[in-house]
């Protein structure tokens, strides 16, 4: 189904915590709120859930009007930061707690949870106690749950903040995947940039309970058109508009309409080229070695700039270099 948000509204007191937000999720849409703490995305998804009230505005899905629609009543899978399992019941318990609430039929639950349990690699594990799982088949099993009762959206609360790293990256692959699979429309709260660029149709850049842009990975990280968006999503250079004309003019022409005023160009460290002659203007004052690339910052020009260097050989602190940036590179953002 289409779940449709326009001019939704949210106030704490004298706070406004959503100032009159609009999106649209389509029927297999895959869409991250992005954001740092505090700005609002939380509050988004607790109200689409049902577990807050809004002041203003529509929240519809499909013909149904969410608005007059209980949380109980309006058939959507959560799944929150701490699992929230029930630790007196087992795996296959807790899996098929929404369909026994429901009065399913033996048969029909014990199914489904075989089912389920198939569909997160863990049916070896259905009669286990939460205690004994690690915490990435803890959430695991916190999905399958959400996912029983056959929801019509998916909502995952920051799902994967308290896992470690290399379990992290590991889930972020199975819920892409079970998602996809099974076609739900769904929508992930989460404040880390990589995880809303690896596992999302439509990203929604939030700041301060606006949304500051809302598209695909791609389009947020090569075409940011905030100066926020492009200083939260990546790293960036941010340069000025009237250094732009003085030292890279052929980018200068580049921006909309020719309006440089409260516009700054976002570089990207990809961007530039960084040649290491030994006799460039530019001086490395910083040396990253991240793997298959090494991040250098450069003294170019009166400011300090972050560029990359592949492969092996890479300048060191103090050694000289020439600096070149693609004229099509960067994009302009709004200050």
């Amino acid at each position: 189904m289409h779940l449709s948000i326009k001019n939704l509204y949210k106030t704490f007191d004298d706070f406004v915590a959503l100032d009159r937000i609009t999106l649209d999720v389509g029927p297999r849409d895959f869409v991250c709120l992005l954001g740092p703490s505090g700005c609002g995305k939380t509050t988004l998804l607790r109200i689409i859930a049902g577990l807050l009230p809004f002041d203003g505005g529509m929240l519809t899905l499909g013909e149904k009007d969410l608005a007059t629609l209980p949380a109980k009543e309006r058939g959507f899978g959560i799944v929150f930061q701490s699992y929230s399992l029930f630790p007196n019941m087992t795996v296959a318990e807790n899996v098929g707690y929404g369909l026994r609430v429901r009065k399913e039929p033996a048969a029909r639950i014990a199914a489904r949870v075989a089912e389920l349990l198939e569909l997160i690699k863990l049916p070896h594990l259905a009669e286990r106690y939460p205690h004994q799982l690690s915490g990435g088949q803890q959430q695991r099993v916190a999905i399958a749950r959400a996912l029983a009762v056959d929801p019509s959206l998916l909502l995952l609360d920051e799902p994967l903040s308290a896992l470690d790293a290399r379990v992290r990256v590991a889930m972020r692959s199975e819920i892409r995947q079970v998602q996809r699979r099974l076609g739900i429309p769904t929508i992930m709260v989460t404040h880390d940039q990589e995880e809303a660029l690896t596992l999302a149709d439509k990203v929604v850049c939030m700041n301060h309970g606006r949304i500051e842009q809302i598209g695909t990975p791609q389009e947020i990280y090569a075409r940011p058109r905030t100066r926020f968006v492009a200083d939260f999503v990546g790293i960036s250079n941010l340069l000025p508009a009237d250094w732009v004309r003085d030292v890279l003019p052929e980018l200068a022409g580049q921006c909309p309409e020719g309006d440089t005023k409260a516009r700054e160009l976002c570089l990207r460290p990809e961007d530039i080229k960084v040649t290491a002659d030994g006799a460039g203007e530019g001086r490395v004052t910083e040396v990253n070695f991240l793997g298959n690339l090494t991040r250098l910052n450069v003294q170019w020009k009166g400011r300090e700039l972050v560029a990359e260097y592949n492969g092996f050989g890479a300048p060191e602190v103090g050694e000289s270099v020439s600096l070149s940036v693609t004229p099509s590179a960067g994009a302009w953002v709004r200050a």
